[in-house]
């Protein structure tokens, strides 16, 4: 018999990526198979918001398993809501067997109407189908409890361009609908006289919020945009979908160059490690698989494709448990020290002082 393991606060955080978030789906599920794993903290953005308030709301009212069916309920409920969507696969997707939406001539004819006009113009009632998904999944009154997991969900405020994090108990429909508004496809969220776009563009996903305000030294990050693709895009399709991933990958690299200086300034200068919150990071991700598919295929929301993104996301949580799950607690699996090297010296050391790495 294995022995029982004893529980690790963890922090989760969850990036955004449209209908690519099935695959944090996938990762949770077998995450919550896990009993030792102790959920403190979640971020979430876009995507990654909608399967965070399902994360914690679950949590609250049944614990994991609640969490799971919950999730389950959710995507479920997407891609019921997306067969009445117009822009879907073309034939020649489907025959080549692709996921992306590259050759529909919905979505490229959308995306040329996109070019002239607005969704002031073209949506002047703001129909989104996900709100009412939203609106139906989820008790904001469980989510804003006090005792439940801390939920941070961030947006990007459309007149300072600054984050947005929004927590309890101030988490409602519009926060999480903010933080996954598409300014190409719906018009600015406005909550309390100011208008908010996707998070991604300036958190995708937090993670200082989770390092302040809870508990937890371990920050368990679900990547759905990869940080590097072989080759040189050469088409249109592979230059937008470098453009996209970029795009949302560029304030969480940030973060994590941030999270990095501060390991290393803890560590030069012998700090206190809890009272600076030095923090372990560990990131599960799928690169391989999830760079086969174009940015298009986020708005992708047939349950097969679905499913698919769940399978690799079990499998990818399932491998990283087996390679990484005992470092959990004790030492990072994952460290920033990429987003490192093309960085000057840092003041706080001295010339020709070798910098140290997180291992």
């Amino acid at each position: 018999m294995a022995k029982k393991r004893a529980k690790i606060k963890v922090d989760v955080a969850l990036q955004g990526g449209g209908s690519h978030g099935a695959f944090t789906w996938g990762v949770l599920d077998r995450l919550l198979e896990e009993d030792w794993i102790d959920i403190q903290g979640v971020s979430g953005t876009s995507a990654g918001a909608m399967n965070a308030v399902a994360l914690v709301q679950g949590i609250f009212q049944g614990g994991h398993d609640r969490a799971r069916e919950l999730l389950e309920r959710y995507w479920n409920q997407v891609s019921r809501s997306a067969s009445m969507n117009p822009i879907r696969r073309g034939p020649l997707d489907r025959w080549l067997g692709r996921w992306s939406l590259d050759f529909s001539p919905t979505y490229l004819a959308s995306e040329i109407f996109g070019r002239v006009l607005s969704p002031y113009q073209f949506n002047p009632m703001n129909v989104n189908p996900l709100k009412e998904v939203v609106s139906k999944c989820f008790d904001f009154e469980a989510l804003n409890d006090p005792r439940a997991v801390k939920l941070f969900l961030c947006a990007t405020n459309v007149r300072t361009g600054r984050p947005k994090i929004f927590r309890q108990p101030d988490i409602s429909v519009d926060a999480v609908m903010a933080s996954a508004c598409l300014p190409k496809l719906f018009k600015a969220v406005e909550i309390d006289g100011e208008a908010y776009w996707d998070g991604g563009y300036m958190g995708n996903p937090p993670l200082f919020p989770l390092i302040d305000e809870t508990d937890a030294r371990d920050i368990i990050l679900v990547q759905i945009n990869p940080f590097e693709r072989p080759g040189i895009p050469t088409t249109a399709a592979e230059i937008d979908n470098r453009l996209n991933e970029i795009t949302f990958n560029s304030s969480l690299i940030k973060e994590l160059r941030s999270l990095g200086f501060l390991w290393e300034i803890i560590h030069h200068e012998n700090l206190d490690r809890e009272a600076f919150r030095d923090s372990r990071l560990h990131i599960i991700g799928a690169e391989s698989e999830l760079c086969d598919l174009g940015a298009s295929s986020k708005l992708n929301a047939e349950p097969a494709f679905l499913r698919h993104l769940f399978e690799i996301g079990r499998n990818a949580a399932s491998t990283w448990l087996d390679e990484h799950g005992s470092q959990v607690g004790i030492e990072p699996s994952w460290s920033p020290q990429p987003f490192w090297e093309d960085s000057l010296q840092p003041a706080h050391l001295k010339p020709g002082t070798k910098r140290l790495l997180p291992s």
